[in-house]
């Protein structure tokens, strides 16, 4: 049966070990973590981490600088401007050095080595950043052609129909199929009017349902999840907040759970869901 629970983004996972998760998600996030174990025992690292780092280092935040390292001390001492900075980064680094490590990101830290659903995101990314630069053949198959669909459900294994991000100005170009980690995958390459490109990656993945997921590469970036043993993947230019509303868009649309914003179609323009109908 497939889990209906929106995922909660990382964001919120740290927000909650932070303790800083608006009170209304709480409990939506709780309830996620009951019935995700991999990502409760992330969440449970990272506070055993967190406690490490303070009960280590928590008293280094508050201590005072010094005073050999004051700026003003070193402004009078008539030493060169090089040597004064190199004194000055010293100082960010005990002022702020500690507490900027213990309110990090854990992602990289505690993530897996060899964690195939990791793998997925920089295949995607890979494939992104090698497509998204055609001019001429920006995909293999355009939406136009009526087999797209049935050609690229036959090899990826399931039934697909592709998300619809006509609400953010994006028009599906077609796609291609590529080879993934545990078999074949399917790209779909989207456009708005400006030429920004957005690209969607689909392949099995026999994985335990996970939570989005944030990754960077240069100037592009991209979102994973993982549901009902597959993996997607929505890259593009490296704005967070937009790719997250393209990911809960893709992902609310897969699911059934919100039905494709209006709009005129086309036979070549197919609504979203995975199971098909």
């Amino acid at each position: 049966m497939v889990d209906r629970t929106s995922p909660v983004t990382e964001d919120e996972l740290h927000a909650y070990v932070d303790g800083e998760l608006p009170v209304d998600r709480r409990a939506a996030v709780e309830a996620w973590l009951m019935s995700h174990p991999e990502d409760a025992a992330r969440v449970s690292a990272w506070r055993l981490q967190a406690d490490a780092i303070r009960a280590r280092f928590g008293n280094t935040v508050n201590e005072t600088v010094p005073a050999r390292l004051n700026i003003e001390t070193l402004l009078r001492s008539g030493r060169n401007w090089r040597a004064i900075a190199a004194a000055i980064v010293a100082v960010a680094f005990l002022v702020g050095g500690i507490a900027g490590w213990m309110a990090r990101s854990t992602t990289e830290v505690v993530a897996a080595v060899g964690d195939p659903a990791d793998d997925l995101a920089q295949r995607a990314l890979a494939a992104h950043k090698l497509y998204i630069s055609e001019i001429r053949h920006p995909v293999e198959v355009g939406a136009a052609e009526s087999h797209l669909t049935p050609w690229l459900s036959r090899r990826v294994g399931t039934q697909l129909r592709f998300p619809d991000f006509a609400a953010f100005d994006l028009k599906l170009l077609g796609g291609r199929l590529l080879p993934g980690e545990s078999g074949p995958a399917a790209l779909l390459m989207y456009e708005n009017g400006s030429g920004d490109r957005i690209t969607f990656y689909i392949s099995k993945l026999e994985q335990p349902q996970t939570s989005f997921r944030y990754y960077t590469s240069d100037n592009v970036a991209a979102i994973r999840w993982v549901v009902s043993d597959y993996g997607y993947v929505v890259a593009g230019p490296a704005d967070k907040m937009r790719l997250k509303e393209l990911a809960r868009a893709a992902f609310e649309q897969l699911e059934n759970r919100a039905p494709p914003p209006p709009q005129n179609r086309s036979s070549a323009d197919p609504a979203v869901s995975r199971k098909g109908g």
